[in-house]
């Protein structure tokens, strides 16, 4: 699969529709690499015209300033600004809800202003051009799936629609969690929780929440956040049901069924 860069559209006066932000998990975490890799191909087959800063992206800052390091997030936010201002970028897509919610709430005021879509969104408006078309009894058709909603996507922006809507075009079953859209519970990673030990308790909250999942009867657990993918797959080992239950990001299970 051939990506291409912002530095190689330039380089040869071309401009991309999309510029595709792939983020650290993206980029570096084993599983969320098989995230990026999933919605690159859907691009690919869609024939969108899209490109990656590649060595050119740094991190958004979102991990720094939630632990409470606002000079390192500003000045990781003003180098990236600079970045994607010289290409003159104008409509990013991510995968990650904590990318997306700081690039379209949080970079405005320091002089980033993007028209910023999570993937689930562009994937619902791709299903609705008619850009992707999904095969006839697809890999999830009759397949129970339930969709965890991330905090960054949810409760942060306000998007339950769109990750469903996709879902519902696999003609599979959407079973829901007891408590789901604006009441639902966070994995645990939020918030720069992922990166520290959490505090004692009763449960780790990514345990909790996997159960709620596992409850459902669902086969596979459907995620948009590599974040959350995490602590869920980390959730469902911990009660031995990998054979029966698989997490899943959105992006894949559409991937699969092209």
């Amino acid at each position: 699969m051939v990506v291409r860069t912002m530095a190689e559209f330039a380089a040869s006066g071309e401009t991309p529709e999309i510029l595709f932000w792939v983020g650290c998990s993206g980029s570096f975490d084993q599983r969320a690499q098989k995230i990026t890799r999933a919605f690159a191909s859907i691009l690919n087959k869609v024939g969108i015209k899209y490109a990656i800063l590649g060595k050119e992206e740094m991190c958004t800052g979102d991990p720094v300033r939630r632990a409470g390091n606002e000079f390192m997030f500003q000045m990781m936010a003003y180098q990236n600004i600079q970045t994607l201002n010289n290409y003159g970028i104008k409509k990013m897509v991510t995968a990650c809800p904590h990318c997306f919610n700081i690039f379209k709430n949080e970079y405005p005021e320091l002089g980033g202003n993007y028209e910023v879509l999570h993937h689930t969104v562009f994937l619902q408006q791709l299903i609705d051009e008619g850009k992707i078309k999904l095969k006839d009894g697809g890999d999830y058709k009759g397949k129970k799936i339930t969709y965890h909603d991330s905090c960054y996507l949810g409760r942060s922006n306000n998007i339950y629609e769109a990750p469903r809507k996709v879902l519902e075009a696999l003609d599979a079953e959407l079973v829901e969690m007891k408590r789901c859209g604006s009441k639902g519970l966070c994995c645990g990673a939020g918030g720069a929780q992922m990166f520290k030990e959490e505090e004692k308790g009763a449960t780790r909250i990514n345990f909790e929440r996997s159960d709620e999942a596992i409850d459902t009867g669902a086969n596979i657990i459907a995620a948009a956040c590599p974040f959350c993918n995490t602590m869920l797959t980390d959730g469902v080992k911990h009660k031995e049901k990998e054979d029966q239950v698989k997490v899943m990001d959105v992006a894949e299970l559409i991937a699969a069924s092209i």
